[in-house]
């Protein structure tokens, strides 16, 4: 990058926590937010079970006019925005709006508005579907929500690419304020995958856990009994702006995006490669990026996929990348808590990342109880424990083969 781009603003809406605050002090109790599916009635599905948002309505600040003709993935975007905003100290009345852009990222779209319509177009004709139907599914249609709700008219894009969409959204709008054609950035990602449709859809890749009798022990990575990760719902933003900017107007900054980065299996279109050798190149890359050494990493924000394939590969990857220094560095899947968001997670895990420095912790992966002999690394069972993070990695990998990872620093 050509500047320091700084992280100035976090919103929040998860199922442990509608804000930053509750967000961090939820996670810091090591439990799990994972409960039985009940919106619907999900009991032919294989996974039943699901981190779930239960209290948007509460923390809106939206008409339900405007409710009305959005998705929930808009809606939980629009309100992890406006949390964003004020966390910045952002007046978007005061700013230049042909200088803001949103770049957000989402693998599914959005599937209860869409789910609905269609039913009611079966049943009574196209007389019978709203009007806004055709905005409001489409992945693109946060983006276009935020900057039509605020009037942003700045460089913009929505990133698809699986459960990496939001590492790269970030990484874009990142970018973009480095390379002066923003002066603010809204970036980060959302999803709404708890319906049936969506539910089905992500179901057809047989990595959802089925244990759906003990749903709050269900997320288990690394653990030898671990059958498959659990879907969660849910947004994370972040403000950016440049660190000179930020400094200028006394804004808070939380850290750095530092560098990125990214490579491709090129091995199947829904699988992962037996071997970690691309997933080691993202990583390598990644550090080369930021112009770190390895010995400068504290702590590494990992994929948890809780999976044989995908957890015992990013083992082997970490240990390749780093050799013995892997055991001085910290390790842990905070989403093993609350789900797995899809292509909203590198967000929500960038989020609880820049809290962790701030409060000098790490958040612990939950539900390891027995150990693997494929994953061998110190993953912060179950207890948080305290230490300082100056710099950060934050791995993300989506279905075809996609790697990403991000380099994150302390202000």
């Amino acid at each position: 990058m050509k500047e320091s781009v700084a992280i100035t603003g976090l919103g929040v809406v998860s199922p442990c926590g509608m804000k930053k605050e509750t967000f961090w002090a939820n996670l810091k109790q090591a439990r799990s937010f994972v409960d039985e599916i009940t919106r619907f009635d999900a009991k032919l599905y294989p996974s039943r079970i699901a981190g779930q948002v239960h209290e948007l309505d509460y923390y809106t600040h939206l008409s339900s006019r405007l409710i009305k003709k959005i998705d929930v993935f808009s809606h939980m975007a629009l309100v992890a925005s406006e949390q964003a905003l004020q966390d910045a100290r952002i007046d978007h009345t005061q700013v230049d709006k042909n200088r803001v852009g949103v770049f957000m990222g989402n693998a599914l779209g959005g599937w209860l508005f869409a789910e609905t319509e269609l039913r009611d177009m079966y049943l009574e004709g196209r007389e019978g579907i709203s009007p806004y139907m055709a905005s409001a599914w489409f992945p693109a249609a946060p983006q276009g929500q935020v900057t039509i709700y605020y009037g942003f008219k700045g460089y913009s894009k929505t990133i698809v690419a699986d459960k990496a969409s939001s590492a790269l959204a970030l990484w874009y709008g990142a970018k973009v304020i480095a390379e002066g054609k923003n002066d603010y950035v809204l970036a980060g990602g959302m999803e709404a995958p708890i319906t049936p449709y969506a539910l089905l859809s992500a179901s057809s890749c047989g990595q959802l856990s089925k244990n759906n009798l003990n749903p709050q022990k269900a997320y288990r990575p690394y653990d030898l009994n671990r059958d498959g990760f659990v879907l969660g719902e849910g947004a994370g933003i972040v403000t950016f702006e440049k660190e000179a900017h930020a400094r200028n107007r006394s804004a808070p900054v939380y850290g750095y995006l530092r560098g990125i980065g990214v490579s491709c299996d090129g091995y199947h279109y829904a699988r992962y490669r037996l071997d970690p050798e691309s997933f080691q190149y993202a990583i390598e890359e990644c550090i080369n990026d930021a112009g770190w050494k390895k010995e400068d990493i504290d702590y590494i924000c990992l994929d948890g996929d809780a999976t044989t394939i995908g957890d015992s590969n990013e083992t082997m990857a970490l240990k390749n990348v780093f050799g013995k220094k892997i055991g001085g560095i910290a390790l842990s899947a905070p989403k093993s808590m609350y789900g797995n968001l899809l292509g909203a997670q590198t967000s929500l895990d960038l989020i609880s990342t820049l809290l962790s420095m701030e409060h000098e912790t790490i958040l612990p992966t939950i539900n390891y109880e027995m150990a693997d002999p494929y994953c061998d690394l110190d993953y912060t069972p179950n207890v948080s424990r305290s230490r300082k993070i100056k710099k950060a990695l934050i791995l993300a990998r989506g279905r075809g083969g996609i790697n990403v990872v991000l380099a994150i620093e302390k202000a």
